[in-house]
């Protein structure tokens, strides 16, 4: 499966963006999919996860609250609106799936066998 993520860009503190991971290739009703985001000089770091069994959804304790994560399987996309956006969540984002991801695992980079390219997200003071 190949995957595309959008949506970034620059936006001032308490602004809102959603980005969008469209997906080619394969079905991709049944991947679990995740967000992450890495900022300059940090580790990769779990922002959003959601698994396609049941639906459920996930979230870094420093997002929770602000940010959604959704799908549209008709649309082959996921979703991250990112609300009250703040200058600490500058970062490249970055949409990953895998067929099923085990739970303990899925806010492990390396739990994802699909990344693609990665998107820009700025916010300003």
């Amino acid at each position: 499966v190949q995957l595309q993520a959008s949506g970034g860009g620059l936006v001032q503190a308490g602004g809102s963006l959603r980005l969008s991971c469209a997906a080619s290739g394969r079905t991709f009703s049944r991947y679990d999919v995740g967000w992450f985001r890495q900022a300059p000089g940090k580790e990769r770091e779990f922002v959003a996860g959601t698994r396609w069994m049941g639906g459920n959804t996930y979230y870094a304790d420093s997002v929770k609250g602000r940010f959604t994560i959704s799908r549209d399987n008709a649309k082959n996309t996921v979703f991250l609106q990112m609300n009250s956006l703040e200058p600490e969540d500058t970062a490249v984002y970055y949409c990953a799936a895998t067929p099923r991801v085990i739970l303990s695992a899925l806010r492990e980079p390396s739990s994802y066998n699909y990344w693609g390219p990665g998107t820009q997200v700025t916010v300003s003071s």
